[in-house]
Parts: structure tokens; C-alpha cells; sequence
């Protein structure tokens, strides 16, 4: 158990960027970091290479994407939030194969609507790519029909994906 366990968020199967199952993708894990804010670290490898060298710009707002809906799932596990709304600026050419921080927050919390905003940052804590988006809660009726164990939705530790 490592000292972020208490608060990591969960994790889903195969997801894009959070699915520890697919092998395809980001296989991130999202920290809390407040009640109103979100963490991860990443490196991005060459599977997601646009110039070489250099992360594709996809990838990077994808990233960017779940960090701001992560955000608020910081105060409430159980807030799952889509993206109506994405801008995205980039700063600088995202390297590949260096670790990277990704970081969110709430700025407004309308209820049902949400403005946050995030920054993917490289290890000298220079802001590569920067975003803002407007996000929606999920329908209550959608979030009752999940099944959360068939899509993994829970907080999975390095053990609990071994194999995949």
C-alpha cells in the first residue's frame, strides 16, 4: 500500500485513459488531491507518438479530457460527469517516455453543470498543455444502470490487474 492509496480514485477495465484492462490504452490512475481537485502521473510512450519523439496532440487532450472529469469525482465517487464542452491550448510539444503530471480542478459547480480546468505539466513543472471544459453529471437513471463490476468501476492496486 502506497501513502496516495487512501485517496486514489477508481478505475475502470477499459476505459482509454483510466481502463487498467486495455492494453491499448493510458492505463492512468487519478489521485484526489482535495475535495475539489485531481492528480495523476503519466509517460506517454511511442504507441501515442505523433512527430517522433513527440506526444500525438489527441493524446494529449484526451488526457486532459479526464482530468478535468476526475476533478469531480474528488468530493463525490460516485460523480460521473461527461464532457459537453473541450478547449484545449498547447504550450509545448509534449515529449514521450518522461514522466509527466497531470492536475484539475473545479472552478464553478453549477449542480448539474461543471467548469473546470487542468494542465499537463513535464518534470520541471513547466505547463505543456493547459485545458478548459464545461461538463454535465450523469442522469441519475444512467448511473443506476452501470453495472460497476462488469466495467471494474473500483479502486484497483497494481495486484489487482496483473495478467491483463
Amino acid at each position: 500500500m502506497t501513502d496516495h492509496d487512501h485517496d486514489q480514485q477508481p478505475n475502470s477495465h477499459m476505459c482509454f485513459v483510466c481502463g487498467l484492462k486495455n492494453v491499448n490504452g493510458l492505463r492512468v490512475k487519478f489521485f484526489n488531491d482535495g475535495a475539489k481537485a485531481c492528480r495523476a502521473e503519466v509517460t506517454i510512450d511511442e504507441r501515442f507518438q505523433g512527430f517522433p519523439g513527440i506526444a500525438h496532440g489527441g493524446i494529449v487532450a484526451s488526457l486532459l479530457d479526464e482530468i478535468l472529469g476526475r476533478a469531480g469525482l474528488s468530493g463525490n465517487p460516485d460523480r460521473l460527469m461527461y464532457t459537453a464542452k473541450l478547449e484545449v491550448k498547447y504550450r509545448q510539444q509534449v515529449p514521450l517516455n518522461q514522466p509527466l503530471t497531470l492536475k484539475g480542478r473545479i472552478d464553478k459547480d453549477r449542480g448539474r453543470i461543471v467548469t473546470a480546468s487542468g494542465e499537463l505539466y513535464d518534470a520541471d513543472g513547466k505547463a505543456l498543455a493547459e485545458a478548459v471544459g464545461t461538463l454535465m453529471e450523469l442522469p441519475a437513471e444512467v448511473l443506476a444502470n452501470i453495472d460497476r463490476d462488469k466495467v471494474g468501476w473500483q479502486v484497483m492496486h497494481d495486484h489487482d490487474h496483473d495478467g491483463a
